[in-house]
């Protein structure tokens, strides 16, 4: 048996919405294919002005993903269905169900044809992307549909068999709702939709690269922000290790340490992020996503010891190398690895001052990856000066950084222009 060590949830979501309250009169039920339990209610603000008050969302999941001050849009009326698909794991507690595959469906009432389907970033639920993505779409008439990827929390690593299942079943939870969402939509309005879109940031970025060279034929293009990815030489595993090390030694003087975190591919400018990142992500995400992908390292422990020192040796975080591990661990690491090999058009955008997932590693690395497969022409990847991974990241040096929203609803539009959508009118 495992022994549990506390970890501390990044950014979790630690309130619940009330449970969805039962449509009025005249308000038509919606069935999700093959969901085992939903709700339907009719909301006079499908977005994030409306759905706070009634409870149709969770304010906690969206914590920190936007800058302050942040204005979204609001006033679009419709129908919101709230659900799960059959699951055996239970750390979603969303409506009080404590049940895993958690889904959100919001239907527009005046309907642009298009659909727009989202996973959540980190280990947050479905609610994460309301602000940044949600309020977004739904102003334009898209459907909008997002997955909590089938585990959440700081112990995602506990839901399945073997390394890399709770990661696979994230990408299957996406396909599984596309699916249903695209059906549910057709059912509701009369046809089905005639555009559908994937959209994530972070983790939820990596699932829009994973179902354009995977499910291709679902989607007709996707938008991704800061982007993880995973490859046999590039992931929180061969990137958080470096500054792991390097980072407390730069706190304590070392000359040597700055220039360590500059070659590691943390980038000049971002140093006032390091302390945060290091406090709050960098060793969490990397015990979390080692035990996911190699629980053998630390042995019965459970995602290592959180801050070990580095020179800890065998099972600390801070001192761990991909490169020297067993083949298994590399098998599990190809499970979840990305190819580059998209087949529909895709968006990118990567802010210059992340520093959890760093363009130099991170955005770079997969457009030379598509680039490679031979597939750049469907590949728009930009820069934006000053954006850092997580929006609510600006006030730590405000003078530096600035938020990435205005970029993805940049971005969404030169999706639509490029894919050949219209833009809809309100």
């Amino acid at each position: 048996m495992r022994r549990s060590l506390a970890l501390a949830p990044l950014l979790l979501a630690v309130l619940s919405p009330a449970p969805a309250a039962a449509h009025p009169a005249g308000c038509a039920d919606v069935r999700v294919p093959g969901a085992e339990h939903a709700v339907t209610s009719c909301l006079t603000d499908l977005t994030t002005t409306g759905t706070v008050p009634s409870g149709h969302t969770d304010p906690a999941d969206w914590a920190g993903l936007e800058a302050p001050g942040t204005v979204t849009p609001s006033g679009v009326p419709g129908t919101q269905v709230d659900g799960y698909f059959p699951d055996d794991s239970t750390t979603n507690t969303n409506h009080g169900w404590r049940h895993d595959s958690q889904f959100v469906l919001r239907l527009p009432a005046r309907w642009n044809g298009g659909l727009v389907v989202a996973g959540p970033p980190s280990t947050r639920e479905q609610f994460a992307n309301d602000r940044i993505i949600s309020d977004q779409v739904l102003a334009k008439g898209y459907a909008y549909a997002a997955t909590d990827k089938g585990n959440t929390g700081a112990q995602i690593y506990q839901d399945g068999r073997r390394p890399g299942d709770a990661i696979m079943e994230w990408h299957r939870r996406v396909t599984q709702l596309t699916v249903a969402a695209k059906k549910a939509a057709a059912r509701h309005y009369g046809r089905a939709p005639s555009t559908t879109y994937a959209a994530g940031l972070s983790a939820g970025g990596y699932l829009v690269r994973w179902q354009l060279e995977n499910r291709p034929d679902l989607y007709t293009g996707g938008l991704d922000w800061n982007a993880l990815i995973f490859t046999r030489d590039t992931s929180m595993l061969t990137t958080l290790p470096p500054a792991l090390r390097a980072y407390p030694r730069h706190v304590a003087g070392d000359a040597t340490a700055h220039a360590e975190m500059i070659a590691a591919g943390y980038p000049a400018g971002s140093e006032a992020l390091w302390d945060h990142h290091h406090k709050n992500q960098w060793d969490f995400l990397q015990r979390v996503i080692r035990e996911e992908l190699d629980p053998g390292y630390d042995g019965d422990t459970e995602a290592g010891t959180p801050f070990c020192a580095e020179g800890t040796g065998a099972g600390c975080d801070t001192d761990y190398d991909l490169a020297t591990r067993p083949a298994s661990v590399h098998r599990a690491v190809a499970r979840v690895a990305l190819t580059g090999r998209i087949t529909r058009p895709l968006v990118s955008i990567q802010g210059t001052l992340d520093v959890l997932t760093p363009p130099a590693t991170y955005g770079d690395v997969y457009h030379r990856m598509v680039t490679a497969a031979g597939r750049g022409g469907l590949h728009h990847y930009s820069r934006v000066a000053g954006g850092t991974h997580t929006d609510g990241l600006v006030p730590i040096a405000p003078a530096v950084l600035r938020p990435m929203l205005p970029a993805f609803t940049r971005g969404f539009a030169e999706l639509e222009a490029w894919t050949g959508r219209s833009a809809p009118r309100r």
